[in-house]
């Protein structure tokens, strides 16, 4: 299923953006609490399921694991996720600009 022109949630939009780099779950979450000023905070429910299912879709790539240890776990984002948030980001610039056009009154 391509979802190239879905929407992503924020959630999805927030740990993308955080896993540019090698990052543990915990990582993650920390990260996203400082981007958004605490306004968007991910439970590790929310978040360990959103990593699955981007995991699923090739989006994020298992970067490294301790042995022995589910804590230890590093993400990092993949092409095919790059690309997916690179659409999301022309999305959104494409409706900040329509939204102040119409602020603008043109």
């Amino acid at each position: 299923m391509d979802n190239k022109n879905q929407p992503l949630t924020e959630a999805v939009f927030y740990i993308l953006l955080a896993a540019r780099k090698p990052v543990h779950g915990y990582g993650i979450i920390q990260e996203i609490d400082e981007m958004t000023g605490g306004r968007v905070h991910l439970g590790p429910g929310t978040l360990y399921g959103a990593i699955n299912a981007l995991l699923e879709k090739g989006w994020l790539v298992l970067y490294s694991a301790e042995a022995g240890s589910r804590k230890k776990k590093e993400y990092m984002i993949t092409p095919a996720g790059r690309a997916a948030f690179s659409a999301e980001m022309e999305r959104l610039r494409e409706l900040t600009a329509n939204g102040e056009k119409m602020e603008e009154g043109t």
